[in-house]
């Protein structure tokens, strides 16, 4: 409490920022589908805060690409069209073919050890298709990304892939987590060798077997309450 007013803060970590994760979380996990209306006052019931910070986090999440906010008609989960979506996937795969080039032969014996654990979680989560298996498949981009170095690489490289989330939830068959697997460790052992022409290779043709899987069925929507439980439980925020 800060001169008799409520600060909305869950100790060192803001409200604000937890919202916001939930929230990004839920679209990238794809719980939240792409389309699907956000009503702030549900929104803020659920996680137990106030409309203000619902309407701080739709406006992060608008900068990347996740949510587009309407005057006058409130927020909804993007829904990229299909020219859209190849012009992402197109800056993504540039994206990483350029992370890759910068990482063969500076791939630190820790770095291996930790991308190949993470390839082993994978692994675990073979066959599955729900949130997990989308989670993991997309730090293993991200992990590349931070690896690097480059501060704006994997800046662009985290919204890249968000949006390409949202793409495959509306797009894209279900993803084949063996052959992400098998991809993950060619990928790790051709940085691992140097080999910067073959690193860049495989991540261009790992993303565009992504682009070409064909479509889904759409699935049936779930009520925006019943998606949002577990993230709030995660970041530590309770129903109003």
């Amino acid at each position: 409490m800060t001169n008799g007013k409520v600060t909305e803060t869950r100790g060192p970590v803001p409200r604000a920022q937890a919202v916001y994760k939930a929230l990004r979380r839920a679209i990238i996990e794809q719980a939240l589908k792409p389309g699907m209306k956000l009503p702030e006052d549900s929104i803020g019931e659920q996680l137990g805060v106030s409309r203000t910070l619902v309407r701080e986090a739709f406006g992060r999440l608008a900068v990347e690409g996740l949510v587009e906010l309407k005057p006058n008609r409130g927020a909804n989960v993007a829904y990229p069209t299909l020219e859209e979506a190849r012009d992402v996937f197109d800056v993504r795969r540039g994206l990483e073919r350029l992370v890759a080039e910068n990482l063969a032969g500076r791939l630190t014996a820790a770095q291996a050890a930790e991308l190949e654990a993470h390839v082993r979680l994978e692994e675990k989560a073979h066959g599955q298709d729900g949130p997990e298996s989308i989670r993991l498949s997309g730090e293993f981009h991200i992990k590349l990304a931070e690896m690097t170095g480059n501060a704006l690489l994997l800046r662009y490289v985290q919204e890249a892939s968000s949006r390409c989330s949202l793409i495959l939830a509306i797009y894209g068959r279900p993803h084949s987590s063996e052959c992400a697997v098998s991809e993950h460790r060619q990928l790790i052992e051709a940085l691992r060798a140097g080999d910067a022409a073959r690193a860049a290779q495989l991540m261009d043709h790992h993303l565009q077997s992504v682009v070409t899987r064909a479509l889904l069925a759409p699935r049936a929507e779930r009520d925006i309450r019943d998606v949002l439980a577990p993230y709030a439980l995660s970041e530590g925020l309770t129903p109003s």
